[in-house]
């Protein structure tokens, strides 16, 4: 196959996932990213079964281990902020478990050697001519690729420039979520406390490094508008939680400095198909799942199908693209129906609601639900089997 040039939007996961396999099979891989530098922080991901398998073909499984979490129990407490019960760290971490930043440096340092990266860009318009995609840049001069890859989240510029705008396939679950980190003034080992009022989740843990902590928030945010300036994004959370108990207001009190928050929509994207033309979506940009849809090692693992069904037809895109997504949909739909309800089981909306999930929770600890409830957690991950392809293998 003579060497063609892909153009792949994002740079956090799926992106320089996509640039590992398609730099494989013969492909010159530039990655575009909106950020000026790759992304710090971001939520613990998980990898079990058929992920790992993932992990291992493509060299890194080692170095995810190195820096993995190694999360042990959470504790949940009571509305009176009391310890409630405990839930098995096994429950959550899967086989494996790494910080999103930690994960997303790995797979830049494991490829920067062979790919293009382009950061504080962004794709504006794409034009497809009989033997290629011209691309528009905010900044960059247009440039001509033989194919382009939307692997740019749930607000993707590619998907927006060739198949219309987001509000088109964006569906909102009713709740926010936040992260950011903060010093660990808790004395946190591996650890995490998860603490709830109506409406309002606040989970923190301490991962690798003693000294900080991880904070997770999930609200209900109904009617709520989601800023995109960080000023705004502070104020929003700052609103939202001022009046909650336990230690919140000391958690606030990290906000101002936060280099690492994030704050969003917990929202999926339906799409009817992911690929027009020289054009195909992966990951959140073509079927965004929400936390609990196991969406980080579905895009992974669909970075790894797409670019073996393209060396499999010789580069023929469109039957390529048609049987990447016939492997990947129903997988994706899995996903998608485990994360529907994430939101009203991290952030419950009423005290009766807490206590039933607190209720729920408790029956983990038993050796019956506690193993339908791996099933259930295994599920979305196992939903595409790991298959090798072999040019992927040889190269």
């Amino acid at each position: 196959m003579t060497t063609k040039t892909v153009l792949v939007s994002g740079a956090g996961i799926a992106g320089p996932s996509a640039a590992h396999w398609l730099h494989r099979v013969g492909y010159r891989v530039t990655v575009v990213e909106t950020a000026p530098g790759l992304r710090p922080g971001g939520q613990a991901v998980d990898f079990r079964g058929e992920q790992v398998k993932l992990l291992a073909a493509m060299g890194i499984l080692d170095e995810v281990r190195r820096y993995e979490t190694a999360m042990g129990d959470q504790t949940v407490l009571g509305l009176d902020a009391r310890p409630a019960l405990t839930v098995p760290g096994a429950a959550w971490s899967g086989e494996v478990e790494i910080l999103r930043g930690d994960l997303a440096r790995i797979l830049y340092e494991h490829t920067a050697g062979h790919t293009e990266y382009v950061f504080g860009d962004r794709v504006t318009g794409l034009t497809e001519t009989a033997d290629g995609v011209e691309v528009t840049f905010r900044h960059g001069a247009p440039r001509k690729f033989d194919l382009v890859v939307g692997a740019d989240g749930v607000h993707s510029g590619v998907r927006a420039a060739a198949f219309g705008p987001e509000r088109d396939f964006r569906r909102d679950l009713g709740f926010g979520i936040a992260g950011f980190t903060a010093p660990n003034h808790l004395g946190l080992d591996h650890t995490s406390v998860m603490y709830n009022e109506p409406g309002r989740g606040l989970s923190v843990g301490s991962h690798r490094l003693p000294d900080r902590l991880h904070v997770g928030l999930v609200f209900a945010a109904d009617g709520v508008e989601f800023p995109r300036k960080p000023a705004e994004q502070r104020a929003l959370l700052a609103g939202l939680f001022a009046d909650t108990g336990w230690e919140t207001p000391k958690f606030l009190e990290a906000l101002p400095t936060a280099d690492d928050l994030y704050v969003d929509s917990i929202s999926q994207i339906h799409l009817d198909r992911w690929a027009k033309g020289r054009v195909v979506l992966l990951g959140d940009a073509a079927w965004c799942a929400g936390p609990g849809g196991s969406g980080t090692g579905l895009a992974m693992m669909g970075a790894q199908v797409l670019a073996g069904e393209l060396a499999a037809v010789g580069g023929d895109h469109v039957t390529a693209f048609a049987k990447y997504e016939a492997r990947l949909r129903k997988p994706a739909t899995v996903g998608q129906k485990n994360g529907k309800g994430a939101g009203n089981f991290l952030a419950p909306r009423t005290a009766a609601k807490i206590r039933n999930r607190n209720r729920a929770y408790r029956m983990l600890n038993t050796r019956l639900f506690g193993s339908i409830f791996l099933k259930m957690t295994d599920r979305a991950a196992n939903a595409l089997e790991y298959r090798e392809y072999p040019a992927l293998t040889a190269a």
